[in-house]
């Protein structure tokens, strides 16, 4: 059931965070959508058919685990995905995980602001494939094993539940 998890959410939501959780008890490959949509240090997005053609080769793999928020690479992947996982996390607390986090993987100052921004309107954007909206779209369509969970408490309580030994302090 959980050789195929994708993590969906906003920004901040944790996907993250989750996915190192779930690929150190699971043994499985990790993959983060930013890695894919964009080039080495945030310096542009990646060619449509590249990033497509390397989503393709991890989503054959027999297992992993894969996070993002880009709804266009989730429906390329959810005909693959065993479990669905949507971190529905308060947009109040996106941010303020953002903030403590702060940057990654060498982006630059205003780019940082426009996540948080972007991390904003999540709820907001209509008609968009990276928002609440559509990401609950792909929830309700999946056929398969599905979890939303909306809190860190609703989080640990998964870890503790379907995967054993609770959090990791990382």
């Amino acid at each position: 059931m959980m050789d195929r998890i994708f993590i969906m959410g906003n920004g901040g939501s944790g996907k993250t965070w989750l996915a190192t959780q779930l690929t150190h008890r699971l043994q499985h490959a990790a993959h983060h959508l930013d890695a894919f949509h964009w080039m080495p240090n945030f310096a542009g997005e990646r060619p449509r058919e590249e990033r497509d053609r390397l989503v393709a080769r991890a989503m054959d793999e027999s297992s992993w685990v894969m996070e993002g928020i880009y709804g266009s690479i989730i429906r390329q992947v959810l005909p693959r995905v065993t479990t669905l996982i949507w971190l529905d996390i308060s947009d109040e607390e996106c941010i303020s995980n953002l903030l403590q986090r702060g940057q990654a993987d060498g982006g630059t100052e205003e780019q940082f602001e426009e996540l948080l921004e972007y991390t904003r309107g999540y709820r907001l954007r209509k008609n968009h494939l990276n928002s609440f909206e559509a990401h609950e779209r792909f929830f309700e369509v999946h056929p398969l094993h599905k979890l939303k969970l909306c809190s860190r408490s609703e989080i640990g309580a998964f870890l503790e539940t379907f995967v054993g030994r609770g959090p990791m302090a990382l």
